[in-house]
């Protein structure tokens, strides 16, 4: 049975990368694409995926205003954020209080890969450019 993941990001060329590297995994399938916290909601009904992969920073709806509204529907729905800036121990924090169960940066693919593949495990997975990942 294949994985079903909703890929979140304003960049259309990162919600490219970001579907060509997730397709590449067994059973892994992108059901939809959001370019912004709205879209994300929308899709998260729409769609019903089993994991989402969202940005931090979008206009109209960002990742950490998102997350809150698909928790109260969906809240064993895991969710990964993803940005560009390094997961710190602050915006880790901000994460776990929206409903996130992973923080990546996405400038490196392997990274959303091993949060990916954590959640799915059911394990937390923050990680930061240090190359700690904080489960718990």
């Amino acid at each position: 049975m294949s994985i079903r993941i909703l890929i979140t990001d304003d960049d259309p060329n990162i919600r490219l990368l970001l579907r060509r590297l997730l397709e590449k995994q067994q059973d892994w399938n992108v059901c939809a694409e959001a370019s912004n916290g709205i879209e994300a909601i929308e899709g998260v009904e729409q769609f019903a995926p089993d994991i989402v992969v969202m940005d931090l920073a979008m206009p109209v709806m960002n990742g950490l205003q998102a997350a809150p509204e698909i928790m109260k529907a969906h809240p064993q729905l895991p969710m990964l954020l993803i940005s560009v800036q390094e997961v710190s121990k602050q915006l880790a924090w901000e994460a776990r209080n929206a409903g996130y169960r992973g923080a990546v940066t996405k400038s490196g693919g392997d990274e959303v890969l091993k949060g990916i593949e954590a959640l799915l495990r059911h394990d937390m997975f923050f990680y930061s450019d240090h190359g700690s990942s904080q489960a718990s």
